[in-house]
C-alpha cells in the first residue's frame, strides 16, 4: 500500500515538532477491516474522475446510484471558498472509503463544476484519549471526507459525491445546500474578533463536571480556564460541542481530537470545550456562549489568536488533519 504524499508530509511535521519523538501514524489507530481503504482515501487523483459536461444528472448516469448516501456534516455555506464535509454511506447503510470528488451545479443552472477532491481525513484518536461514547461504536465513523468548494452564488446549490470503491465499483450520491451571502451570516469569521464570552468551568460548576461536560468520562483539563479570562491573550481553541446529545450520525470525536492534541500543542495554545445545551437537555435550548457566537448547530471550532480574532472556524466533523491545520494558524 502506497503512502499517500500528503500524510507523508504530515508525519514528517509531527516528528519535527516533537523533538524528534514518534507520533502515531493516525491511520493505525482506524479499525482493521478500513485501514487500508482509509489510508488511501487520503489522497485523490481527480484527473482519474470524468470531466463535468451537461448536467449533474447525466453525469451521475455514469456511475451507482440509488443505494448509496452521503450525509453531510456541515451546513453554513457562504459566497467564496467553503469546506464540504461529509460521509458515504453504501447500500448497506455502512460508511465506505476510497477516492473521492465532488462535483456541483447551481440550481438555476450553469456550468458542473469540479471534480473537487475530496481526501478522508481520521477522526479516530489514539486509545488512551478516546471518550467510551466512541469506544463503544461497533461500527465507527473512522474518517471524513472535505472539499473545498468555489461557490460564486447564492441560493441552493446540487452536489454528486463520487467515490471510487477500488473494486470496480463508482458509487455516487446527490447533496443539496443553500448558500448564502457573507452579510447573511453572522457567526465570527476568520479575521473578526471573537465575543468575549464566559464559559463554563470546573469552579463555575462547583465541581460537577457531568453538568459542564457530556463526555463519558468528562474532559476535565477542557474546563479549567475561562475563555473570556484568556481572550486577547493568548491563542485558544476553543470548541463548541456536546459528545452525547449530537444530533447528527457525522459528529465525530472531536472533543477526543482535542485532548489528543493538547498533549502535543497544549504549552502553545489553551483548549477549551463548552458544552452546547442548557442543563444538558435539547429542549431547553442552548448556553448562552453558542447564542453570543449566533451558532445553530455543532459541533464547532474557533481558533483565536492573540489578538482575540479568529484565525480558523470549523463546522460540523473534522478530522486530526484539519484540527491541526486550525491550530496551526494561530501559532
Amino acid at each position: 500500500m502506497r503512502r499517500p504524499a500528503a500524510l507523508t508530509l504530515l508525519v514528517a511535521a509531527l516528528l519535527a515538532g516533537c523533538g524528534g519523538e514518534r507520533e502515531r501514524d493516525p491511520v493505525e489507530q482506524v479499525p482493521a477491516s478500513a485501514r487500508d481503504q482509509v489510508a488511501a482515501a487520503q489522497e485523490v487523483d481527480v484527473s482519474a474522475f470524468p470531466e463535468p459536461g451537461g448536467s449533474l444528472e447525466e453525469l451521475a448516469a455514469q456511475f451507482e446510484t440509488g443505494g448509496p448516501q452521503a450525509a453531510p456534516a456541515t451546513s453554513v455555506f457562504r459566497t467564496g471558498d467553503n469546506r464540504l464535509a461529509f460521509g458515504v454511506l453504501d447500500e448497506d447503510v455502512r460508511f465506505v472509503y476510497g477516492d473521492t470528488v465532488v462535483y456541483v451545479q447551481h440550481a438555476k443552472g450553469g456550468p458542473v463544476r469540479g471534480p473537487f477532491a475530496a481526501p478522508a481525513d481520521v477522526l479516530v484518536t489514539e486509545g488512551r484519549y478516546r471518550s467510551e461514547q466512541a469506544a463503544s461504536e461497533e461500527d465507527p465513523f473512522a474518517a471524513v471526507y472535505e472539499a473545498m468548494l468555489p461557490l460564486d452564488r447564492t441560493g441552493i446549490w446540487n452536489a454528486l459525491v463520487v467515490s471510487d470503491l477500488g473494486d470496480g465499483r463508482r458509487i455516487a450520491a446527490p447533496l443539496r445546500f443553500e448558500v448564502v451571502s457573507p452579510r447573511a451570516d453572522k457567526i465570527p469569521d476568520v479575521g473578526e474578533k471573537a465575543p468575549k464570552v464566559d464559559t463554563d468551568t470546573v469552579a463555575t460548576a462547583k465541581g460537577n463536571l457531568e453538568a459542564i461536560d457530556t463526555r463519558v468520562p468528562p474532559a476535565e483539563e477542557l474546563h479549567r480556564e475561562n475563555f473570556a479570562d484568556l481572550h486577547g491573550k493568548q491563542p485558544v481553541a476553543l470548541l463548541f460541542a456536546t459528545p452525547q446529545l449530537c444530533a447528527s450520525r457525522v459528529c465525530g470525536p472531536v472533543v477526543d481530537q482535542a485532548l489528543q492534541l493538547k498533549a502535543r500543542y497544549g504549552d502553545r495554545i489553551a483548549f477549551i470545550h463548552q458544552e452546547v445545551y442548557v442543563d444538558n437537555r435539547v429542549d431547553r435550548g442552548l448556553r448562552p456562549p453558542l447564542q453570543h457566537f449566533a451558532l445553530q448547530t455543532e459541533p464547532w471550532l474557533f481558533v483565536v489568536g492573540a489578538d482575540g480574532r479568529v484565525t480558523a472556524r470549523l463546522e460540523g466533523s473534522f478530522g486530526l488533519r484539519a484540527f491541526e491545520r486550525a491550530l496551526q494558524s494561530a501559532l
